[in-house]
């Protein structure tokens, strides 16, 4: 009666690990999400990923007008230009905050390509499953209009973390270059 019971099943192969995904998918992936959304928001097409995902700039010899700087390409009269991660799921968000960690090295690249732009630097971040960060330098004038996840305090500048859509209810011209 016990040879009756007995499953014939074989279970071992109903949960297959999921196919690991490419760092520079995800990467590129995550920037076209970008742009997708700032393009949403803004009624545009202009925003797009930078070909060689920002590196562009600094590995080809462009004259200044033809140069790319950051992960996006954004619209001329845009303010910022913008470094995307994907990623480090590993770690918790504050983790990565503490000054031995990746985001100041990011922070300074974000800054030197802002610099040369002649933009202001903002950095996207997102880990899966949760919502889009922005690290931006800190601004007064959001200081009423959005509540700051974080204050960070670089070694020159202050920063600001806030959720990108908390950030994506400024008015227009919050976003945009004074002329």
């Amino acid at each position: 009666m016990v040879d009756k019971m007995k499953d014939n099943f074989d279970l071992s192969n109903l949960r297959k690990k999921p196919k690991r995904k490419n760092s520079r998918a995800k990467g590129a992936a995550f920037e076209n999400k970008v742009a997708k959304i700032l393009n949403d928001r803004f009624n545009t097409s202009e925003f797009s990923r930078t070909p060689g995902s920002g590196a562009f700039a600094t590995t080809h010899k462009l004259p200044d007008h033809l140069k790319l700087y950051g992960d996006l390409i954004t619209p001329q009269n845009f303010r910022f230009i913008i470094e995307c991660k994907k990623g480090y799921n590993e770690q918790g968000l504050h983790s990565l905050l503490d000054y031995d960690s990746k985001i100041w090295e990011w922070v300074s690249t974000m800054e030197r390509d802002a610099h040369a732009a002649q933009k202001s630097p903002i950095l996207l971040m997102a880990q899966d499953r949760k919502p889009i960060v922005c690290i931006l330098e800190f601004d007064k004038s959001l200081g009423d209009t959005s509540n700051p996840y974080s204050i960070l305090h670089g070694e020159r500048k202050t920063y600001m973390m806030l959720y990108l859509d908390d950030l994506l209810t400024q008015p227009d011209h919050f976003f945009l270059q004074a002329a």
